[in-house]
């Protein structure tokens, strides 16, 4: 099948039958996978599933072996590490990419959007692991992406710092009203998070579940347990009693 990366699509991304080999292994086998705009949908799996690797196909930083992948052109990554220039401070690295004299007012308003008013001029050392990614999500957002990419961005942190990252996560959906695609091989804050979530199986999309859970539910609920469940019998793990 003919391989395309097309930046063409308004909002969200498709995906059709898409291949990716790595010498002999097989790691994408014709996958399918829509995100609608401004819909969040988690990817789910165990590590060296594929996941990032789809992921860095919608980013455009790999190129599949076979299939289709229709993305906006507008799209931004956050990665698992901050991956912050050491050598320029915060402000510097949210206006990475973007030109024109309005530049350091969009990343002034990025960082207060983020909590991080007032650390224009900190360096990255200066930084929590929360703070650097915050401005790793402000460089993100900063250019209005219809499509955002976030791989396992919050696997590093405390647990504490992870809660206060969803709430951020989900107050810049609201105002972004972005499309947005997480991989994570954690249950729970595919629970927190998702509009649906998708568990990768054998190089494709396996079972998909849509999460139509108020945010008290997503906390504590019969509903949320037997999601919950029902995504570890997926991944093959057996829930803890």
């Amino acid at each position: 099948m003919t391989t395309v990366i097309e930046p063409r699509l308004q909002a969200g991304a498709l995906v059709d039958q898409v291949v990716r080999r790595f010498g002999d292994r097989i790691v994408l086998d014709h996958l399918d996978l829509r995100i609608e705009g401004e819909e969040l949908v988690v990817l789910l799996g165990p590590s060296g599933c594929g996941k990032s690797t789809l992921l860095r196909l919608l980013a455009g930083l790999d190129r599949p072996d076979g299939g289709a992948v229709e993305v906006p052109a507008q799209r931004a990554i956050v990665f698992q590490a901050d991956r912050l220039l050491p050598w320029q401070r915060v402000l510097r690295n949210v206006t990475i990419g973007l030109h024109g004299p309005g530049a350091d007012d969009r990343a002034r308003a990025a960082l207060r959007e983020v909590g991080l008013a007032g650390r224009e001029r900190a360096w990255p050392k200066e930084l929590s692991g929360g703070e650097a990614q915050r401005v790793s999500l402000a460089r993100a957002l900063v250019s209005e992406p219809e499509l955002v990419l976030l791989d396992e961005p919050f696997a590093a942190l405390d647990a504490i710092t992870r809660l206060r990252m969803h709430d951020l996560v989900r107050e810049l959906r609201r105002k972004h009203h972005a499309a947005m695609l997480l991989v994570t091989h954690d249950v729970d804050e595919a629970i927190a998070l998702a509009d649906r979530i998708d568990v990768m199986s054998n190089g494709r999309i396996g079972n998909s579940h849509t999460v139509d859970l108020s945010a008290a539910d997503r906390e504590a609920s019969i509903a949320r347990e037997e999601l919950r469940s029902a995504l570890l019998a997926d991944l093959g793990l057996v829930a803890q009693q």
